[in-house]
């Protein structure tokens, strides 16, 4: 995100963030004997990232329209439409799916937002720099108590302690992605009904995309060796891994991905049958 052209999104909020770095102090702590235990999962609004969904949809033995369908809503992400997907929350309230009277149902598996509680986390692109910077904010609100509690940890020893760095690596590269649509702004325009449909696949369903790279359309254009093509249908998380490199090359033109050398005519021609076969 550029700082210059984009707000960040805690100036419309009523809390206060501070900013902090990597060795920076945080004194919080969350434990089922604090007096405000779940307070947090009673007003969610969770955006969820793609490896949330693996890892959820892993867990319920779902495919991934399966678990999206019953467990999240969509939303759009900016002033395009950019297909998100929020958490569900219980019927009639703001209070999360997964909540039960001892707490999270799906702990081991609880999306990145809930992991980072009561930090936040952001990444910055700053004007006519490539690399995007991790900012870190702590939020308190009103119903907490964590903050009261004794406990000492910098945000480094935090994020590896609630597994969240796990999480921020399997989701870089879709973040890179979604920050690279937003700062480009009007030198991208906007995407096509077809990018969008792409970006949702490559996001949300990989079951769906496992089946589109091992299409005839898909292996007329692009070198996978049958080794790699094994990795890709039994592992999703290098199957996500290799989505974004997928999302990064149609959208971006970084070419990861290598091409065979008539790639071109042959889609030229397999369109050219399709408008046949349409107008036919």
């Amino acid at each position: 995100m550029d700082k210059q052209s984009e707000q960040k999104p805690f100036y419309s909020s009523p809390i206060e963030p501070i900013e902090l770095k990597l060795n920076s102090v945080i004194q919080f702590d969350c434990h089922k004997n604090i007096s405000c235990f779940n307070a947090c999962c009673r007003n969610i609004d969770i955006v969820m990232t793609p490896y949330d969904i693996v890892r959820l949809k892993q867990r319920f033995g779902l495919l991934s329209h399966e678990f999206v369908g019953t467990y999240t809503t969509p939303y759009p992400m900016d002033h395009h439409d950019m297909p998100g997907l929020k958490l569900n929350t219980k019927p009639g309230t703001t209070e999360c799916v997964f909540l039960f009277e001892e707490g999270c149902m799906v702990y081991e598996d609880r999306p990145a937002a809930c992991r980072y509680y009561a930090l936040g986390s952001m990444g910055v692109r700053k004007k006519d720099v490539s690399q995007v910077e991790d900012i870190y904010f702590l939020v308190k609100e009103d119903h907490c108590r964590g903050h009261e509690e004794p406990r000492t940890i910098s945000v480094v020893d935090y994020r590896e302690e609630q597994g969240v760095d796990v999480y921020d690596e399997k989701n870089r590269d879709w973040r890179d992605v979604v920050l690279k649509k937003r700062s480009s702004g009007p030198t991208v325009g906007r995407p096509s009904d077809r990018s969008k449909q792409l970006f949702d696949m490559c996001s949300y369903d990989l079951d769906s995309f496992r089946e589109f790279i091992q299409t005839e359309g898909f292996l007329e254009i692009y070198e996978i060796s049958s080794d790699q093509m094994s990795i890709l249908v039994r592992d999703e998380e290098e199957l996500l891994r290799f989505s974004m490199q997928f999302l990064k090359q149609v959208l971006y033109g970084e070419m990861t991905i290598p091409m065979k050398p008539d790639a071109r005519e042959k889609r030229i021609q397999r369109m050219r049958e399709r408008m046949q076969a349409s107008e036919e």
